[in-house]
């Protein structure tokens, strides 16, 4: 019986200002996949990114100034020719001899295997506690366990992923986007666990006001991407009771009904309005993206 034929996989490493990760991650890839397409995207990059990586012999695709991390993985894929795309972190986290662990699960049928860090391979602990609000808050809206949403460390199904491009910001959120995407879709998702190390070079991009000002906007982009009913029809009811509880305070006390219920009764129903617009938005943005499918 002839061996099935493997299938071809480009490996995509969005880099801004990580060559000293670069001279660690880019043999071990050599290692593991030697006939991998290996595409670095230099995201603007000041110090030198762009020859070490062309040095290890990857195809290097250049930005002339940083446009975020999630432009430089969707220019990645676009000029990826593998059947299967893996991405990875540029600053030496993660360990190319996790590869195969990823396609591995990709071979049994799934669409997507994601490498899961455990609270070990948190940046910190508030990052830890922020990432891990953010799994249940998407378990709970996809309805299936959601073990790291954030991990840049995955592979996926080339032709599904580029269904996504044009959902996919320019920003540090791709992997949420990407997750959420491909449950949205019914497309099956697996979850790998591994180990993460220590970030190489330079410390890390992340500040915490900024950063905290961000998660709040991928908690509302969750919500949006999957199921906005599922954001807009709790506020709703936080809003009728608020006003139905204020109705029956002031009807106890003064015998009327006032204005400040009106407008929480109001408010109530037009999130809900909202929430059920946003919800038909969505579901012609999958169509769109399936084309039509």
């Amino acid at each position: 019986m002839e061996n099935p034929v493997k299938p071809s996989v480009t490996v995509i490493l969005p880099a801004r200002n990580e060559a000293e990760g670069l001279r660690r991650t880019l043999p071990g890839i050599h290692r593991i996949l030697p006939d991998a397409d290996i595409i670095v995207v230099d995201d603007g990059s000041t110090d030198a990114t762009r020859s070490v990586a062309a040095d290890a012999g990857a195809r290097v695709l250049s930005a002339p100034y940083g446009m975020g991390n999630g432009a430089a993985v969707k220019r990645g894929a676009r000029a990826a020719t593998g059947e299967i795309l893996v991405f990875m972190d540029a600053d030496g986290q993660h360990d190319p001899a996790d590869i195969p662990l990823l396609l591995a699960k990709l071979a049994e049928g799934f669409d997507m295997a994601v490498g899961a860090r455990d609270r070990s391979g948190q940046a910190n602990l508030q990052r830890g506690l922020a990432n891990g609000f953010y799994n249940r808050l998407a378990s709970w809206m996809t309805g299936h366990k959601v073990v790291d949403l954030t991990s840049g460390f995955r592979a996926v199904r080339a032709d599904r992923f580029r269904e996504f491009l044009h959902l996919l910001p320019n920003g540090f959120s791709y992997p949420t986007t990407s997750t959420m995407a491909f449950f949205r879709s019914a497309y099956p998702v697996a979850y790998v666990p591994i180990p993460v190390a220590r970030r190489v070079g330079t410390s890390s991009h992340i500040r915490p006001l900024k950063d905290g000002v961000r998660f709040l906007l991928i908690i509302f982009k969750i919500a949006s991407l999957y199921s906005p009913l599922k954001l807009f029809v709790p506020a709703s009811a936080t809003f009728f009771a608020l006003g139905l509880g204020y109705y029956g305070y002031t009807f106890h006390t003064q015998g009327r009904f006032t204005n400040m219920s009106t407008l929480l009764f109001s408010a109530a129903v037009i999130i809900f309005l909202i929430g059920l617009v946003s919800e038909q938005i969505t579901n012609l943005t999958y169509q769109k993206g399936d084309g039509g499918t």
